[in-house]
């Protein structure tokens, strides 16, 4: 197989399950470039491969060592400066971008943004998901070894906007996770993806009054499970007592697992109730208005 007709089968693959007749245009066009395209394959399944059956995500997976050109589909050397391990090459990756840039534009494909997967940079947000789901066009570099040498964002960073993303403080093999990891987040951001548009608005995290909050416990049937019931208030009916007790449980469960977010939200997100339910949970306002542990919980 030639590597033009290796390119070609590699972005070409499509869901089982896609009807032609059921499909509609795309709200995002997806690109990846990584030397295990396999590592990718989940983007064929589940809500991910639904969107892209129904053609309202257009995914496509590029094996980089397709723009090699020796014997051994070379795509990494040794650091200049010395040190451990190995530093993904230039030529693969200015080719391979070149390529799909070129090949997307003429598809109609507009506006692309460089998702670069990276420890070292800025921290993968709710609020950065829905930025990307924004965006008609992502092209996503997840490297191996020790990263991709830096002239290429450098390179890249003059014709569109780059954005290093670090899905967490800890180090993988590679960068295929993040994509599998920020894909998914975005992806169910897309108009119609989800089954119930509202199905996002109370996600942990989610713009508007989840914000900054974690999402509260879940409940479903049976309403007795081992002895366990569930919350009298979610069986009452009472959309507005609901909706106050799931706002109490997500602050609830903010304040004992990601205290950070609550000290520093706006302390305007708060109404009247939500203060009543952080001093409650032994919270209070400092003098700058941002709200903190009581001087009686911080420890000496």
């Amino acid at each position: 197989m030639t590597a033009a007709t290796s390119r070609t089968a590699a972005t070409s693959r499509e869901p089982a399950d896609a009807d032609a007749s059921s499909r509609v245009a795309p709200s995002l066009r997806l690109d990846a470039l990584t030397i295990f395209p396999e590592y990718l394959d989940p983007l064929h399944v589940s809500l991910v491969g639904k969107a892209r059956a129904r053609g309202q995500l257009d995914v496509h997976v590029h094996d980089l060592r397709d723009w090699t050109y020796d014997r051994h589909n070379t795509v990494d050397d040794t650091p200049y400066g010395g040190g451990p391990g190995m530093v993904m090459k230039t030529e693969p990756w200015g080719d391979a971008l070149d390529e799909v840039l070129a090949d997307g534009y003429e598809a109609g494909a507009r506006e692309p943004v460089l998702v670069v997967p990276t420890p070292s940079g800025r921290p993968f947000t709710q609020r950065l998901a829905v930025e990307l789901s924004a965006r008609p066009w992502l092209i996503f570099t997840p490297a191996r070894y020790e990263g991709i040498d830096r002239r290429v964002m450098e390179e890249y960073a003059t014709r569109l906007p780059v954005y290093e993303v670090s899905i967490g403080d800890y180090v993988l093999a590679g960068g295929e996770a993040a994509v599998l990891v920020i894909t998914e987040a975005v992806a169910r951001l897309l108009p119609g993806v989800l089954g119930n548009a509202e199905s996002h608005r109370d996600d942990s995290f989610a713009p508007g009054a989840m914000a900054d909050l974690l999402e509260g416990p879940v409940y479903t049937k049976p309403p007795s499970w081992r002895g366990r019931g569930i919350p009298d208030v979610l069986l009452s009916g009472h959309h507005g007592r609901i909706a106050r007790w799931r706002r109490d449980e997500a602050l609830a469960r903010t304040v004992a697992h990601r205290p950070d977010l609550i000290a520093r939200c706006d302390p305007a997100a708060f109404d009247k109730k939500d203060r009543e339910t952080l001093s409650i949970l032994g919270w209070r306002q400092g003098p700058d208005g941002r709200f903190g542990p009581a001087p009686s919980d911080v420890e000496e």
